[in-house]
């Protein structure tokens, strides 16, 4: 992992590529993608099955097979491992318990003079989820976007997933029927993007999709967005580290493996200002990398997309990692909370050497879709709010109308907008 220290002559220039780490190719595989949202448009469920084919390596014949019996998500779910499935009920119940208090409440104000104002807080009727498959199962994902939906209130949730020569993963089959999923589709990709934006003969459209997945994923995501609500655009998981010289150099080495061995893309940069424990590091770097099995991975990824930056403060360090704006930050110092204020941007931040970010990942309780390539700078983790809308409630008495209507007819002539006014003059005529 390259060492890169603010003093030297050449830093602008490299950390500038640290920011510039979100630059997805999008403009390469846009034409791609474009073509399979417009074929799953025009041809529904024709245009699906044949992007499977093409894709997932399996043919299906009719319509109905895209659909998992529910029945087989039972079975998979009684077969599980009995401490595999208590893990998945505990993790459950600290994700609910969190997004429970995040829900906004609907409320309703009265004023003396009659008016009546409010806001009414309603869930989408239905919610598409897209859950990657393929090489890896994440159920984690599937608790971290089902489990808002469902603490929202959420009529109809659908979920999607790619599954490779037809064969789901029992897990995460497993965690669909925990969540009580009963719409669980064999689709992966741009094509499952598609039809749940656009909605097919099988598959319902929804009106909100979350979920991450690759840049194919990604780009349809931002392709159908206006047709349907998206959570974000994420990119390659990522995470940041602040820390002092008194860090554990061990625990430091392991958390930075932790995402570099996601993904070749994944961005993995520890701060310090003490140089000794940059040196630690990158010990500690190349014997834990020895016994990963994703070596190979998580070695591409620190190499080329990993950095340990060397400050000349922990003031200047705290700058940095703001403009960074890391999905995930760690903060490994004798006080963090002392820190805490300062940090403006990041996805989810991680207090104590005690906090690795992989308890956020899976049984914190934090919704673990997150924020990447500096996006924390105006985007939120995924939350409840992301399967709620809001409607304003107003209500004007004839005297609250007699009150305060003659200021707003004045703002609309000013605006030129004579009906605007005159709507409101007849009522003020009758009193």
């Amino acid at each position: 992992m390259r060492v890169l220290a603010t003093e030297d002559p050449g830093f602008d220039r490299e950390f500038q590529r640290i920011l510039d780490r979100a630059q997805m190719d999008m403009e390469e595989v846009t034409p791609v993608v474009q073509k399979i949202l417009k074929e799953i448009r025009e041809e529904g469920d024709r245009a699906l099955m044949a992007h499977i084919a093409q894709f997932d390596r399996w043919e299906p014949r009719r319509s109905e097979e895209l659909l998992i019996d529910p029945g087989e998500m039972e079975r998979a779910y009684r077969e599980l491992d009995p401490q595999v499935r208590e893990a998945l009920h505990t993790a459950y119940e600290r994700i609910e318990a969190y997004h429970r208090k995040q829900l906004p409440k609907s409320w309703i104000d009265c004023e003396e003079n009659g008016t009546i104002l409010g806001q009414k807080v309603t869930p989408v009727e239905r919610a598409g989820l897209y859950i990657p498959g393929g090489k890896a199962a994440y159920p984690s994902s599937l608790l971290m976007n089902g489990i808002p939906a469902i603490v929202a209130g959420v009529k109809e949730i659908v979920v999607t997933t790619p599954t490779p020569e037809n064969e789901p993963n029992p897990l995460l089959l497993a965690a669909c029927h925990l969540c009580g999923f009963q719409q669980v589709y064999k689709v992966g990709g741009a094509s499952a993007i598609g039809a749940l934006a656009f909605g097919t003969e099988t598959i319902p459209k929804v009106d909100v999709i979350t979920g991450p997945g690759n840049i194919f994923v990604a780009t349809a995501k931002k392709l159908v967005y206006g047709e349907v609500n998206i959570d974000m655009i994420a990119g390659p998981s990522e995470i940041g580290i602040l820390a002092d010289g008194g860090a554990n150099p061990r625990y430091v080495a392991i958390d930075l493996l932790s995402q570099a061995e996601h993904d070749e893309m994944a961005s993995s940069i520890l701060i310090t200002p003490s140089r000794e424990l940059a040196q630690a590091v990158q010990r500690e770097l190349s014997t834990l990398l020895q016994g990963l099995e994703r070596r190979e991975i998580a070695t591409r990824s620190i190499e080329e997309r990993g950095a340990i930056i060397v400050t000349s403060s922990m003031e200047e360090g705290i700058e940095l990692m703001n403009r960074i704006a890391p999905e995930h930050l760690e903060i490994m110092t004798a006080d963090p909370f002392q820190l805490l204020p300062k940090i403006r941007d990041a996805g989810a931040i991680f207090l104590g050497e005690f906090t690795p970010e992989p308890i956020g990942d899976y049984i914190a309780g934090p919704n673990h879709t997150l924020p990447t390539g500096g996006t924390a700078r105006f985007y939120s983790p995924l939350s409840t709010e992301h399967f709620l809308k809001k409607s304003s409630i107003i209500s004007f008495s004839p005297e609250a109308v007699e009150e305060i209507g003659g200021v707003a007819a004045t703002l609309a002539y000013v605006e030129g907008l004579q009906a605007h006014a005159q709507s409101i003059e007849e009522r003020l005529k009758d009193r």
